[in-house]
């Protein structure tokens, strides 16, 4: 038979259940055809898009956790169940073979079976391989079984025929050169992988064939997507916009000033450059000693866990043949982070404002589980529960999340604390450098006190208010220099402008005088 060579993720992070859910995990004390094939078609068909499972054997059950020590499975006995797998797989219909891997794990040998979604579901497998009569029935995964998929569930596997998730997909326009060993050997050495020992040392393709992130027969062996976005210098090339773009806003939307930061490259890397870009350009942390009390009171601006898991989450769930980047925007007291397109259509944009909701099927299960092998993510849309703790344990104001019913966009807003805001306004203030000729008329007017719009126009000299004294209000009131008199009903008839407290101040610093 084949040689055996050992899989990405290593046996003691499956059996610590820490990267992978229990639904996605089965144990078998032994080699057991008819149960072990019931679960290979399950993971193959893959129903919520989780990314498959794996099938640990010689590792016996109780109540769902793995009885230590293994039992392990006899090194004489290998071969045979290799072969018997070969035998049986060739039942499922259409055809699917999962990857085989062993292990030693406390003086055992355990085989792994990894059983990714596969690419041609729905699949089917007789109810028993052994027996003589054969009775097919199509299998899925509830929680940590494999049942028959029945009435409303056996139309929904049906119509997911050939809806294979786009991070999973071959990518036609590429080739094997493209995908860079270096970054694989990398990926393997920071997972842990027993693969990575080998890594130099078996055909290329072979390797990439153990990461599943290739398919297609020998002579027409093509990447697929996933493979490109983690293993590609330049997944842009296959992927236009496949970036995350920091913008920084220092005096609003409606101010001047721009920075625009790009992170481009393989997923991960960008991921962690735009990470490191905001915890320490954007993050702050203020520290006040309280008097009754040997212990400081620590807040950020944002709480980093906070923005972490918004940015991971954008990542992990934006439809990477969308053209749009990931885009997150730095306010004066805002950090807005926004996706394309939005959210599963069985999560109601209501359903946005509870602490917590189901996602029906997941967009990018490979993905989802390579930054899951990377501790990035955990996955189980636990994302949102745990940005609402962070912003929460902050005192910050709770975060916003937004789509619209077409689900064209996903995004979060995160406030700062409320202990930043003075500072925030007085850092607005000094970026100013300069107000135009009508900005400086218009607060040197409300000196007199709260005016109409009328009122401020007559004091320009004005019959009626013109665009660019609109246009002056709105930006002085962007920058926190001047406030609605009735700011619950902006459009009141009554309603009138005034100068703020940092206006004034403004004022004092910056001694406006009448200009023309």
């Amino acid at each position: 038979m084949k040689k055996v060579y050992p899989l990405p993720i290593r046996l003691a992070d499956l059996l610590q259940d820490s990267k992978v859910e229990s639904d996605r995990l089965e144990f078998k004390a032994g080699w057991n055809p008819a149960a072990v094939l019931r679960t290979v078609c399950a993971f193959a068909n893959d129903f919520h898009n989780y990314g498959g499972g794996y099938i640990l054997l010689g590792v016996a059950d109780q109540h769902g956790n793995p009885v230590m020590p293994p039992a392990g499975i006899a090194d004489n006995q290998i071969d045979r169940i290799q072969k018997e797998l070969l035998q049986y797989c060739n039942l499922i219909q259409p055809p699917y073979f999962p990857i085989l891997g062993t292990e030693k794990y406390q003086d055992k040998t355990v085989l792994i079976l990894w059983c990714p979604g596969g690419q041609t579901r729905p699949y089917r497998v007789p109810k028993d391989v052994t027996a003589r009569e054969k009775d097919y029935a199509y299998y899925i995964r509830h929680y940590s079984n494999s049942v028959v998929a029945k009435n409303g569930e056996l139309r929904e596997l049906m119509s997911l025929s050939a809806t294979v998730p786009f991070d999973d997909r071959i990518c036609h326009q590429a080739e094997l050169d493209d995908l860079q060993q270096p970054l694989m050997r990398s990926y393997l050495k920071e997972v842990r992988s027993a693969l990575h020992a080998s890594a130099g040392r078996i055909p290329f393709a072979e390797l990439c064939r153990r990461m599943a992130i290739v398919d297609g027969p020998d002579e027409f062996l093509k990447p697929r997507n996933v493979g490109l976005l983690f293993f590609s210098e330049v997944p842009e090339r296959f992927f236009p916009c496949a970036r995350i773009e920091v913008v920084h806003l220092p005096e609003g939307p409606a101010g001047d000033r721009i920075e625009e930061h790009v992170f481009q490259g393989p997923l991960d890397h960008q991921l962690r450059s735009a990470l490191r870009h905001l915890r320490s350009e954007v993050i702050t942390e203020r520290i006040t000693k309280l008097p009754d009390r040997a212990e400081a009171r620590h807040v950020f601006n944002y709480p980093y866990k906070a923005v972490e898991e918004a940015l991971v989450n954008a990542v992990y769930h934006r439809g990477y043949d969308v053209r749009e980047p990931i885009e997150v925007r730095i306010n004066p007291r805002t950090i807005e982070i926004l996706s394309y397109p939005g959210p599963d259509p069985s999560i109601r944009p209501k359903d946005l404002k509870g602490e917590r909701f189901l996602s029906r099927r997941y967009r990018n299960r490979r993905i989802g589980e390579f930054l899951k092998e990377l501790d990035l993510t955990e996955g189980r849309f636990t994302g949102i529960p745990k940005i609402r703790e962070a912003m929460r344990r902050n005192g910050s104001p709770p975060p916003t999340f937004a789509t619209d019913e077409e689900r064209t966009f996903f995004g979060v807003e995160l406030r700062i604390h409320p202990a930043f805001k003075q500072a925030v306004v007085e850092a607005v203030v000094e970026a100013v450098v300069e107000v135009n000729a009508t900005e400086r008329r218009v607060l040197r007017a409300l000196t007199q006190g709260p005016l109409s719009i009328k009122e401020i126009a007559a004091a320009l000299g004005h019959k009626r208010p013109s665009g660019n004294l609109w246009k002056a209000l709105d930006r002085l009131g962007d920058l926190r220099l001047i406030s609605l008199t009735i700011p619950e009903k902006p459009r009141s008839s009554k309603q009138k402008r005034q100068l703020t407290a940092q206006g004034r101040q403004y004022l004092q610093t910056h001694q406006i005088r009448d200009q023309p």
